[in-house]
């Protein structure tokens, strides 16, 4: 693996992670969660939780709560059914990205409608801007040519672009790179980002990526993105 050429990078192996195998359930966790606690990795800015979840089939997590989270789901591979007791159901396919803000309190479940084939999807939380909004749930497919060899919008404060919408300072961006794919992400002064290969290979900056592997900067500039069969989340933080 090459070094990133620049100090005020800092890289987060995959390896690293936390990991928790539960049976029904194989999660690596990005930041502390649950039974995982490390103080250097506590979160980045706004961005609390990246995990990394493989459900069995017929398994899932059962109706619980949460308050005050924006929180993200962004499937992989396989199917999440969703519900939840603002009335919402909807099962999330690879491409859409499902947001519920938890708010003053909401309770939900999600679980792999499949009796055959697993779902690995992304646990994406970020902390609100501020405590008590009113619960909210949104869901838009982002098609695979909309994420091709291009960073794509998919959550921001406004949802601008019809990327879903989010209560913080926060943009995440998706995109899909065949071997030789690129695109760049500029950082302005004063914002941070946090990159995060969900599967295959990616060079940040000069800096080797795999699955799982995360880079992340405060330093203004751009950022150049190749990849090699990769799935690559981008978070614009402020």
């Amino acid at each position: 693996m090459t070094s990133p050429a620049n100090t005020s990078f800092t890289i987060r192996r995959a390896r690293e992670r936390g990991h928790a195998d539960h049976g029904w359930l194989d999660s690596f966790h990005t930041f502390s969660f649950a039974d995982y606690h490390d103080p250097q990795h506590m979160g980045f800015r706004a961005l609390r939780v990246i995990n990394d979840d493989t459900v069995a089939p017929g398994m899932g997590f059962g109706a619980h709560g949460h308050q005050d989270m924006e929180i993200l789901s962004y499937v992989l591979d396989g199917e999440l059914a969703h519900k939840d007791s603002m009335g919402n159901g909807s099962v999330i396919r690879p491409g859409e990205v499902q947001r519920m803000s938890a708010g003053t309190g909401v309770r939900h479940s999600e679980m792999n409608p499949s009796r055959t084939e697993p779902v690995h999807f992304l646990q994406i939380w970020i902390i609100p801007d501020r405590r008590g909004h009113a619960p909210g749930y949104e869901q838009i497919a982002f098609p695979e040519g909309e994420r091709r060899g291009v960073l794509r919008l998919v959550a921001s404060p406004d949802g601008a672009n019809g990327s879903v919408s989010i209560h913080q300072d926060v943009r995440v961006y998706a995109g899909l790179f065949d071997r030789g794919e690129s695109a760049t992400h500029v950082v302005p002064p004063g914002r941070h980002a946090w990159i995060h290969v969900a599967r295959g290979k990616a060079q940040v900056a000069g800096t080797e990526l795999g699955a799982g592997d995360a880079v992340s900067t405060s330093a203004p500039g751009e950022l150049g993105i190749t990849g090699d069969g990769a799935e690559v989340l981008v978070f614009d933080l402020s």
